[in-house]
């Protein structure tokens, strides 16, 4: 199953961020697990944190260095907040 677009996403405290989709569902999802990773090591700095933006026509979501993350995962592996 393809997730539905991106339309806006925001940077919260404690690493996490707020998805919304065009189907009108909000979801959070926690980047916390994956800043271990060399590739987003770069993101615990909270300004370049906070610079999140969706990309691909919402697609997926890109941070300013280029940083990117599985569109797939950010559906699959976040939480329901409202819709």
């Amino acid at each position: 199953m393809l997730q539905p677009n991106i339309i806006s996403v925001q940077a919260l405290e404690d690493y996490r961020l707020l998805l919304q989709y065009e189907n009108n569902e909000l979801r959070i999802f926690d980047m916390k697990p994956y800043l271990h990773l060399p590739f987003y090591k770069p993101l615990t700095d909270i300004s370049i944190f906070k610079t999140v933006r969706p990309v691909d026509d919402g697609w997926t979501i890109e941070w300013i260095n280029g940083c990117d993350f599985p569109p797939e995962d950010l559906y699959n592996k976040s939480v329901l907040t409202a819709a």
